[in-house]
C-alpha cells in the first residue's frame, strides 16, 4: 500500500522544520511529528508584557557569522542585532573591566595546541600540559569558559576538542547577535512557510518506536492519549542527544527495533550538557546607575567563585532584564525547584551588587523552563567527550538509506551545540533524503 508521505520528520525543532522545508521544495511530502504543543525545540520565547526584551528561555544569541541563520532570517524578513559585548568580572569583591581576560588562554592554547592531539580530559590538560603555560586565574577562566560556554564537564570533555574549537578563527572573531523579535519569531515563520499541500504538522505526537527495515519504517506514536502509526519510506530523526541516549522506561524514550547498534559508540561519546538559566526581571536596571554608570552598556559580568557564574544583560534591548547562568557540573550542585534557583541567583547577585542595592527589594518577576527534566530535551546542547572525535560524524550517517539523524550534535562543520548547527543539519539531511531517491 503506497503510504500517505514520503518522510516523517520527528521533531519540529530548528533541524526539523529546515529539513521540511527542504523537502518540500524539493516536491517531497513530510508528516512532521512534534511532542510538544509548539514548535521550536530548545528554542523558546515569552514576550512579557511591559517588557522590551524578549523572554528567551531556551537558546538566547545567534553565534558568529552564523550564516545559515542569517539566510533564513533574511528570508523571513526577521533580524538579527549585533550586540558590542562588555565584559565584567568580580575580582577581590570588586567590579572591574575583563575585556580581553580569555585572551591569555586563547594564545596559550593556539601555540601548545599539539599537546592536545593525544586526546585526554580538559581538566587533565589544564592540571597537566598547560600548567606551566597558564597562570592560576587563566585556568580558572578557562573552567568557568568550558562549564559555562560549553556546558561541559571538564572531566569528561574531550581537551582536542576544546582546543580546536577555541583556537578556530571563527570562534576567536566570534560576534554574537539577537533576534529582536525573540528567537521563536524564526521557527515560527519557517512553520508558516510548509505548504500544507505538502506538508502536514502535527504537534501533541509523542513517539514510542520507530521499526524499520530497507525502505519501510513505522513510526509508532500517540496524541492526546489515542496510538497511532505512520508507515513511510524514509524518517528523519532530530530528537535532541540527551532524547537519543535515555533508556527503556524514562519519559520521551524512543525504542528502535531492530536496535541502532552502529550508534552505540557515538552515543556512548557525545555528551550532553546540563544548563540552568533563570531570568530575573527587576523594576529598573538598577545596575545602570550604580558607581557612576561604569556598567551602563555592560552585556556579560563574570562570578567565577558564585553558584550562578555569569551573568547577563538583554543589551542591545535596554530592559530590567538579568539572565543568570550556570552550566556544567555545577548545576547537579544548585538545581531544585523555581523558589531555590531564585535564591541562589540572588545570593550570587549579591555577591556582585551587594554593596550598591539591595537585589532581592528591586526583584519583579521570574521566569525559568527546566531543560533537564523536560521529556522532550533532557538537557541543554552536546560536546564531544575523550576519545570521540568522529562521533558527530558517526551520529549523522544515514542507516540503510532509510533512518536519517539531524540536530546540533550531528553538525560537523564547527557549529555544533547551536541554532545554527541544527539548521545545517537538517537543510544536510534534507538534501540526503532527496539522493535517497536518484
Amino acid at each position: 500500500m503506497k503510504s500517505a508521505y514520503d518522510v516523517v520528520v520527528i521533531g519540529a525543532g530548528a533541524a526539523g522544520l529546515a529539513a521540511a522545508v527542504r523537502l518540500t521544495e524539493a516536491g517531497r511530502s513530510v508528516l512532521l511529528l512534534e511532542a510538544r504543543d509548539r514548535v521550536g525545540g530548545r528554542l523558546h520565547t515569552r514576550q512579557e508584557a511591559g517588557l522590551a526584551a524578549p523572554v528567551e528561555l531556551g537558546a538566547e544569541f545567534v553565534h558568529g557569522t552564523a550564516l545559515t541563520t542569517r539566510h533564513w532570517l533574511a528570508r523571513l524578513g526577521l533580524e538579527a542585532k549585533d550586540i558590542a559585548e562588555s565584559h565584567w568580572r568580580v575580582q577581590d569583591g570588586q567590579l572591574t573591566s575583563a575585556e580581553g581576560y580569555f585572551d591569555d588562554v586563547q594564545q596559550a592554547f593556539r601555540h601548545h595546541s599539539a599537546l592536545a592531539s593525544h586526546d585526554i580530559s580538559f581538566a587533565d590538560f589544564l592540571s597537566g600540559p598547560m600548567k606551566d603555560e597558564l597562570s592560576a586565574q587563566a585556568r580558572l577562566s578557562a573552567l568557568g569558559m568550558v562549564e559555562g560556554f560549553d556546558a561541559a564537564d571538564p572531566r569528561r570533555a574531550s581537551a582536542l576538542s576544546i582546543v580546536e574549537e577555541w583556537t578556530d578563527t571563527s570562534f576567536i572573531d566570534a560576534a554574537q547577535g539577537r533576534v529582536i523579535t525573540g528567537y521563536s519569531s524564526l521557527l515560527d515563520g519557517m512553520a508558516r512557510v510548509l505548504p500544507a499541500s505538502l506538508c502536514k504538522l502535527q504537534m501533541h505526537s509523542v513517539v514510542q518506536q520507530i521499526r524499520w527495515k530497507r525502505g519501510r519504517v513505522e513510526v509508532e506514536a500517540s496524541r492526546f492519549g489515542k496510538s497511532f502509526v505512520a508507515s513511510v519510506p524514509r524518517a528523519l530523526i532530530t530528537v535532541p542527544l540527551g532524547v537519543l541516549q535515555s533508556t527503556a522506561g524514562q519519559a520521551g524514550h524512543i525504542a528502535f527495533a531492530p536496535a541502532l547498534d552502529m550508534k552505540t559508540s557515538a552515543l556512548k561519546h557525545l555528551e550532553f550538557g546540563p544548563v540552568i538559566k533563570v531570568m530575573l526581571r527587576f523594576r529598573s536596571p538598577f545596575w545602570e546607575q550604580i558607581d557612576g554608570g561604569r556598567l551602563k552598556d555592560a552585556m556579560f559580568i563574570h562570578t567565577e567563585m558564585q553558584p550562578f557564574h555569569t551573568f547577563w544583560t538583554s543589551m542591545p534591548i535596554r530592559s530590567p532584564l538579568l539572565v543568570a547562568w550556570a552550566g556544567g557540573p555545577r548545576v547537579a550542585k544548585i538545581e531544585g525547584d523555581l523558589a531555590h534557583l531564585t535564591h541562589q541567583a540572588l545570593a550570587s547577585l549579591d555577591a556582585v551588587f551587594g554593596k550598591y542595592c539591595n537585589v532581592a527589594d528591586e526583584l519583579e518577576a521570574v521566569y525559568c523552563h527546566d531543560w533537564q527534566h523536560d521529556p522532550f530535551s533532557r538537557g541543554a546542547y552536546s560536546y564531544v567527550g575523550v576519545g570521540g572525535g568522529t562521533s558527530r560524524a558517526e551520529l549523522a550517517a544515514a542507516v540503510e538509506g532509510t533512518l536519517f539523524f539531524a540536530g546540533e550534535a550531528t553538525d560537523t562543520t564547527g557549529e555544533a551545540a547551536t541554532v545554527t548547527g541544527a539548521l545545517r543539519t537538517g537543510e544536510r539531511a534534507a538534501r540526503e533524503i532527496v539522493e535517497s531517491w536518484s
